[in-house]
């Protein structure tokens, strides 16, 4: 692989460790403050892994690092209303406004952009699905792509000609709908293939779910149609992780772990703001925090066991200990950005970065493969 043309992407918002209470670091163009906890930096050392994370209300796409001088590294790039996120070192998958994105790194092991990335996820390809309001996403174990289509209530795979392929609906929708009847949003796989999902509501009416923001948030086994408990505020973003099924009691603000068997539901830990976006690794839970919105977001739970602990809500991610439910590190974003939506881990990276569709060294950033291809396919149809 040869590249023509070395990136000259904006550099990195570079963040010094903060000692107790976040710092503010000098913002970027949106005025958006970063800051992170004391240890966060040795965390990501430690866990071998950088991570990415989504803002769908400024949508962009933040990757964090750690540079060779041991501040953070934040890259971040513009994808409209940036979504779902699935990562892997080599490849990341995008949800956005109407569109999937294929993100793929374009270095050898033995290069580095700009001196110090050792990622450089390059927009690939991109699937127009049309606004169906894309939530979590992520391949199966053949590559095939999979994803909540939260404005039809389904399950969905890309479709050669047209914007989806409907794979699943929950037992009580009746017909598919442009109408976010339940709003179906997490997705959790299981052995590459999908095993549960979240809604807010059991509901087969125009969002209807609305009526159910506050008890009756289901988790899903979609291999059985059954609904393990319908006893969720405002679910999101189920993982399969050890001792059961991880997800997100958003509208109590809480991390939880239920039992597949009989839907027992242990709280584990509370986050200060509206959860969504959850990633397990090496004994952590890695969520993203958000300022709750009026609306759809008020009268929850959340908003009287923040006045019981006396604390205000704030927009970030968090690093939580699976065993103790301790909070361990953090990442906390103030000004322009006060909604983030998923987060996704990128094991065995350092410092990574990434390209925006628009962005200006998309067209002199050249790579191809080194070894010419056939020129007819081995097995012509």
């Amino acid at each position: 692989m040869t590249k023509q043309a070395e990136p000259g992407a904006e550099p990195p918002i570079a963040v010094k460790e903060a000692a107790a209470a976040p710092q503010p670091v000098a913002p970027s163009a949106d005025q958006t403050k970063i800051s992170v906890s004391q240890g966060f930096g040795a965390w990501l050392s430690r866990s071998r892994c950088s991570l990415a994370f989504t803002s769908y209300q400024t949508g962009q796409l933040f990757l964090a690092g750690r540079l060779p001088d041991g501040r953070v590294s934040f890259h971040q790039q513009n994808y409209m209303r940036a979504m779902g996120l699935h990562a892997t070192a080599q490849r990341l998958f995008l949800g956005s406004l109407f569109q999937i994105w294929r993100l793929e790194n374009v270095l050898a092991p033995h290069e580095r952009a700009n001196r110090d990335f050792d990622r450089l996820y390059v927009p690939r390809n991109a699937q127009t699905t049309g606004d169906i309001d894309i939530h979590e996403i992520a391949p199966d174990r053949s590559g095939r792509v999979i994803f909540v289509n939260t404005k039809y209530s389904c399950l969905a795979t890309p479709s050669i000609i047209h914007g989806f392929k409907p794979l699943w609906t929950p037992p009580f929708i009746s017909r598919l709908a442009a109408e976010d009847r339940c709003h179906l949003n997490g997705l959790a796989m299981e052995q590459g293939a999908p095993a549960y999902v979240t809604a807010v509501g059991r509901s087969d009416v125009i969002h209807g779910w609305r009526e159910q923001r506050h008890e009756g948030g289901v988790l899903i086994d979609v291999r059985t149609d059954r609904i393990l408990t319908d006893q969720l505020s405002m679910p999101h973003s189920p993982r399969v992780g050890p001792g059961g099924v991880w997800l997100l009691d958003s509208g109590r603000g809480m991390l939880v772990r239920v039992d597949p068997q009989n839907g027992a539901r242990e709280e584990v830990a509370f986050c200060p703001g509206f959860l969504r976006g959850l990633a397990l690794h090496e004994g952590h839970a890695i969520v993203t925090v958000s300022m709750p919105r009026e609306g759809a977001f008020s009268g929850l739970a959340l908003q009287d066991e923040l006045a019981r602990r006396g604390a205000e809500p704030w927009c970030g991610v968090c690093i939580i200990d699976l065993t103790t439910g301790g909070l361990v590190e953090w990442i906390r974003l103030s000004g322009a950005i006060k909604e983030l939506f998923d987060v996704a881990v990128i094991p065995g990276i350092v410092c990574p970065m990434a390209l925006g569709a628009g962005s200006p060294d998309i067209r002199s950033l050249i790579s191809f493969d080194q070894e010419f291809g056939p020129l007819q396919p081995s097995n012509p149809a």
